[in-house]
């Protein structure tokens, strides 16, 4: 579980939650075309702009943002070093049998076991890492323009309002509840754009960050492994990729 997403969820909320009943009565803050014309609105244009496949990896990433820790890059720098020693002590063709539950470190581990030249392991890996950017960046992108279609719809939303309220200036007494009404769309659509999109957005970029990391840590490692670097020189390259103080040292790690 995502410690500081739920605490952002939960601190942004209650607060929300206790201006409006410190300011009035939530009742009035809930308006069902309102909420259909932002929700439905902004699930529309995001259908039209991207793929369903797309918008739904999106969702399930949003999910899994919220329910997974991010990657400790230490244990991705000690599975490296450990799997050099393996190497130095048995041979590369050991890293056959390596079992993780990272695909890209298998792919590296049976690339380097399978006698691949250098730089065809060395592209075949740069790839993985770009192809992977590219994906983590469409599953954002979602995010992002839904944060830029949310405001937009209550816009919408609002000016439908309006068009409504002056078409009953006949009753004085009603202008003052349908402002209210026509101006609940762009408080919906700012609060989803502020609140929940554009948030969950920035955490994905950086968990791709961190994913990012974890893959070059390996890929530098398994081009380290193919130079034959004893696991003193490899930890030294590879633990540069973790600020100074995060990073463990290697006699504190299981290297076997």
């Amino acid at each position: 579980m995502d410690f500081a997403s739920i605490v952002g969820i939960l601190f942004g909320a209650v607060l929300l939650v206790a201006a409006i009943l410190l300011g009035g009565d939530v009742h009035n803050f809930i308006n069902l075309p309102g909420v259909m014309i932002v929700f439905g609105g902004t699930l529309a244009a995001t259908l039209i702009t991207f793929q369903f496949k797309d918008v739904w990896a999106a969702v399930q990433a949003a999910v899994y943002i919220f329910t997974r820790d991010s990657t400790d890059p230490n244990a991705t720098v000690e599975t490296m070093v450990r799997l050099s020693r393996l190497c130095r002590k048995e041979g590369l063709m050991k890293l056959a049998d390596v079992q993780s539950p990272s695909r890209f470190l298998r792919r590296a581990c049976s690339l380097i076991a399978d006698s691949s030249e250098t730089e065809i392991i060395r592209a075949a890996l740069r790839n993985e890492i770009e192809s992977m950017k590219r994906r983590h960046f469409v599953v954002q992108d979602v995010f992002r323009k839904m944060a830029m279609f949310a405001p937009a719809f209550g816009m919408l939303g609002t000016l439908i309002g309006l068009i409504q309220m002056l078409s009953r200036l006949q009753d004085p007494a009603s202008i003052g509840p349908a402002m209210a009404v026509a101006l609940l769309t762009t408080f919906y659509g700012s609060l989803l754009s502020t609140m929940v999109f554009l948030p969950v957005a920035g955490k994905l970029k950086a968990r791709t960050i961190v994913k990012v990391i974890d893959l070059e840590i390996i890929f530098e490692g398994a081009v380290s492994i193919l130079e034959n670097s004893n696991s003193s020189m490899i930890y030294e390259k590879l633990i540069t990729y973790i600020p100074a103080r995060n990073r463990r040292a290697l006699k504190s790690m299981h290297t076997g």
